[in-house]
């Protein structure tokens, strides 16, 4: 097994790399979408990315797509064949992605070293899920494979009960509070409230997570993700050619991918997710930036909890006082780092596949400006996406150019 400094000093080999930009994003209305199918869903998302880049179908070369469980949640296997198909794109090469929920995330990271290798100029990137036709119970179970079914699923264990777990000992180790994780979905739901394509659209107060129904002590209904349906499109594009295209460009300058232990009892600690850190430090090392340039971030809130993980994980804060920051606004819009502006998987929806994607988007509206009632004004942005209790992490830093 490799080391951790190992991970750490593996060298990115950059001199044959291409330069990538954003040029056109889309997502769907994220909730549940009875009237729409999975198809219905990323063509919907498809045609506002195309639409936004000014190109159509026959300028992309090739499609990947996030999606972690089509199979369990609609019987739908195959996805990267059906998703070419419905958007009217065969023959292109179609590839599905999944690492749990981080597969809208990794999605973005294999079109990104697909332009950038010059395998392809122009590629779609999509993540899509459909999971509003089971029950709680049944989606519970089919996202539970995102964890260790033989160790943690068969055994009883649920995500929410992995990340309440992880939220004592950070409450026992940390004096975090019940009160600051509240917060985290106060703050995610403000911002909700400004982005058209939330599921939840109105705020909450403390007192009203705190009095939620409990869903796996410490965390309450509304300190969890709800279930949802969506899709999100990003197209991307080597810059020179980007150039061509629009003035106001969007760089994908830093890529960070880590892995841990699948099962959470395996870890080093319950207080964090060490995969987000090695993926975070890759990212900065490839960009070449510091990471107080970043002012603007989407981290993977699953969990009020796991915002409070992410921001000491990514480096933004010391271990244990994310929390503290939280509950002081160092999160909040035009804070020490603003967190989640589309609302986070909190009150935007988590339909998983798309989450990562989504990520990238809104940070491309944050860095072009189109980012109404939640703008932050900032050269630099980031994307963290996290898979199952934290077994993958993918980071992304992007860049305004003008």
């Amino acid at each position: 097994m490799p080391s951790t400094n190992h991970a750490l000093n593996a060298r990115h080999r950059l001199s044959y790399v291409r330069r990538v930009a954003v040029v056109g994003v889309g997502l769907s209305k994220f909730g549940e979408r009875w009237e729409a199918g999975l198809r219905d869903l990323i063509v919907e998302a498809g045609v506002n990315a195309l639409k936004d880049a000014g190109l159509e179908g026959k300028d992309i070369e090739a499609l990947y797509v996030g999606t972690m469980a089509a199979g369990r949640l609609i019987g739908q296997e195959h996805i990267g064949s059906l998703i070419a198909d419905w958007m009217g794109l065969n023959p292109l090469p179609s590839t599905r992605v999944e690492a749990a929920c981080a597969s809208g995330g990794l999605a973005v990271k294999e079109g990104f070293m697909a332009v950038a290798s010059g395998m392809y100029d122009v590629v779609v990137v999509g993540g899509v899920e459909k999971m509003t036709e089971l029950s709680t119970s049944q989606v519970t179970y089919a996202l539970g494979g995102a964890g260790d079914q033989e160790w943690e699923l068969s055994l009883g264990a649920t995500f929410p009960s992995l990340y309440a777990l992880m939220a004592r000992r950070h409450m026992y180790e940390y004096g975090t509070t019940e009160e600051q994780m509240a917060q985290v979905a106060v703050k995610n739901h403000k911002f909700g409230v400004h982005n058209p394509y939330a599921q939840f659209r109105k705020p909450v107060t403390v007192e009203q997570v705190l009095a939620s129904k409990p869903v796996a002590e410490p965390l309450k209904l509304l300190d969890s993700s709800p279930i949802s349906d969506g899709a999100a499109v990003v197209v991307l594009m080597e810059l020179e050619k980007a150039k061509k295209l629009r003035d106001e460009l969007v760089e994908i300058i830093g890529v960070g991918h880590a892995t841990d232990s699948i099962a959470l009892h395996d870890r080093s600690t319950f207080t964090g997710i060490r995969a987000s850190s090695i993926a975070m430090e890759k990212a900065l090392r490839m960009a070449k930036i510091e990471r107080d340039k970043i002012k603007v971030a989407e981290v993977h809130d699953c969990f009020t909890i796991a915002e409070i993980m992410a921001i000491e994980d990514l480096g933004f804060f010391p271990k244990g006082q994310g929390g503290r920051a939280t509950e002081e606004g160092e999160t909040d819009l035009n804070g020490k780092i603003t967190v989640n502006t589309s609302g986070g998987l909190k009150a935007c929806g988590h339909p998983v596949g798309a989450t990562g994607v989504k990520q990238i988007a809104e940070i491309t509206w944050q860095l072009r400006g189109e980012a109404e009632g939640r703008q932050v004004d900032t050269e630099y942005g980031l994307t963290h996406n996290v898979g199952g209790s934290g077994a993958t992490a993918v980071v992304h830093i992007l860049k305004r150019l003008r």
